[in-house]
């Protein structure tokens, strides 16, 4: 059986430590200029740090270049990939082309992983990306498990799946919550993650977008994260060995212990010990440690291909 590899987000030197402990093959981080919806902005003196942490561990750094770039921020990036190629980063997430090009004219040579977030349906557009640099894909978080049985048997490259976390449905780049803020003419100035701003749909009240703006834009979630727990067996037997763990919503010792379980789960699986009923017991540990505010299920994973365009 291939290894499944597990990758987790880190909020913290210590909690990235933790993750290591439990057993997680890559360490996720990012720092603000560069990296989106991340649970921490690292400075780059804490990318050092986190780097020692996890190559010394024997483990993997993967880091986050996904943001959707303007001139200004590829004319002023190199100091950014010259860190990266200090640091020894394992893997390097764009989804910018400008960062292929660059990657290869200037002789860094990271290994990419190809992540546009919702754009990324196709085994097509992965190859296309891997016959110019990418060595992964994330797949967006909208394919209903036929369509990614299908995707899985035309892959050249290994394709991520997110298999706990928040899942965003729209970025934008304007300034979406400080423009609603000027329109009521709101004193209110606190627009980050932290302070739990969420939308709700007119006929639905208990509808909850979550929803936050930084120095990107503004981002808005889906009203409930992703657990892939009781899937784990159908998309290991369909080649999904790169399993994603993302901590944005979910922070502290309670991502950790949810980490934690995902690689009990991986263990047994890899050893032919996990079974369904497995699988649910563990869902239920799962929900204790996730954050109450918010919703648990499968995204898009039992929906019926024709119905999702």
């Amino acid at each position: 059986m291939e290894k499944i590899i597990i990758t987790a987000t880190a909020e913290s030197l210590e909690q990235v430590k933790q993750l290591l402990d439990a057993g997680v093959d890559r360490i996720y981080v990012g720092e603000e200029n560069y990296g989106l919806r991340l649970p921490k902005a690292f400075s780059y003196d804490e990318l050092r740090e986190i780097a020692k942490l996890v190559h010394g561990a024997g483990k993997e750094l993967t880091v986050a270049a996904n943001a959707l770039m303007h001139q200004d921020m590829m004319d002023a990036i190199k100091p950014f990939m010259d860190l990266m190629q200090e640091i020894m980063v394992d893997y390097l997430v764009v989804g910018d082309a400008g960062l292929f090009y660059i990657n290869k004219r200037d002789g860094y040579n990271f290994n990419l992983i190809y992540d546009t977030s919702v754009f990324v349906t196709s085994s097509r557009q992965i190859n296309f990306w891997k016959n110019h640099g990418a060595v992964e894909a994330v797949l967006a978080r909208e394919i209903p498990s036929e369509e990614l049985f299908d995707i899985s048997e035309n892959l050249e490259i290994p394709g991520e799946i997110l298999v706990y976390g928040a899942s965003v449905i729209h970025h934008s780049k304007r300034s979406l919550l400080q423009n609603y803020f000027n329109f009521t003419q709101s004193k209110e100035n606190d627009k980050s993650k932290e302070r739990g701003l969420f939308l709700a749909e007119p006929s639905d009240p208990d509808s909850h977008y979550s929803i936050f703006e930084d120095k990107h834009g503004t981002h808005i979630f889906i009203n409930n994260d992703i657990d892939m727990m009781t899937k784990l067996m159908e998309l290991n037997e369909h080649g999904y060995h790169n399993w994603k763990l993302d901590g944005v919503f979910c922070p502290g010792q309670n991502f950790v212990e949810i980490v934690r379980i995902f690689i009990k789960a991986r263990d047994l699986l890899e050893k032919g010990q996990f079974s369904y009923d497995q699988a649910f017991l563990f869902d239920e540990e799962i929900r204790k440690f996730h954050p109450q505010e918010r919703g648990l299920d499968t995204g898009f994973y039992e929906f019926d291909r024709n119905k999702v365009k």
